[in-house]
């Protein structure tokens, strides 16, 4: 089984994670940020992973200090859980509508931390979430995770419906990436020999 959990304690923040690459799709998220918990349980649905996820934060300031670190933490969690890659098909895509919204999603499990990130969203708030945050949350994940990560909006106006599609397309795309490969599943999917 896939699965890490991982306690993270700073000034701004008090983060327990436990991840499960192999799971059904369950999460039990509580970040103290409710966009987000709505973002990551839909995440998680879509991966079919298990995420336990308890943050305490400083969201009296704003909810900056834990949406990035939240971040963090499942980008490691994610790195952890994969070990050294071995079997994994690696490279995950989807193209998602979700209503108007059209997102494009990829991600190559490659080791190397890079996002790609193009949205126009119409509102700088969906509720009191700060739309500015959902490339803060993805950069600090991708940075922790080890991942190359391509995100794309390609259509829409609803701001809400652009970034819940953005959460799906991420979920289905790693589910295809963490994938273990039933024709190679010892080899690291790299002509270097690691990722």
């Amino acid at each position: 089984m896939r699965q890490v959990s991982i306690s993270r304690k700073t000034s701004e923040t008090h983060i327990e994670l436990t991840l499960n690459l192999d799971g059904s799709g369950q999460g039990n998220i509580t970040s103290g940020v409710g966009f987000l918990d709505h973002m990551l349980t839909l995440f998680t649905k879509h991966a079919h992973f298990d995420l336990h996820l308890v943050c305490q934060g400083d969201t009296y300031v704003d909810d900056h200090h834990s949406t990035e670190d939240i971040g963090v933490v499942l980008g490691e969690a994610l790195a952890k859980s994969l070990g050294n890659k071995a079997g994994v098909m690696r490279y995950g895509s989807m193209l998602l509508p979700m209503d108007e919204a059209l997102v494009l999603c990829a991600v190559d499990l490659s080791g190397r931390s890079c996002l790609r990130f193009q949205a126009d969203f119409s509102s700088s708030k969906v509720g009191t979430f700060d739309t500015e945050l959902v490339e803060e949350f993805l950069t600090a994940f991708v940075r922790s995770a080890g991942i190359t990560l391509h995100i794309k909006q390609l259509d829409g106006k609803n701001t809400h419906h652009i970034i819940e599609a953005m959460f799906k397309a991420l979920g289905r795309s790693l589910r295809t990436a963490v994938r273990i490969d039933p024709l190679s599943p010892d080899e690291i999917p790299s002509t270097k020999g690691v990722l």
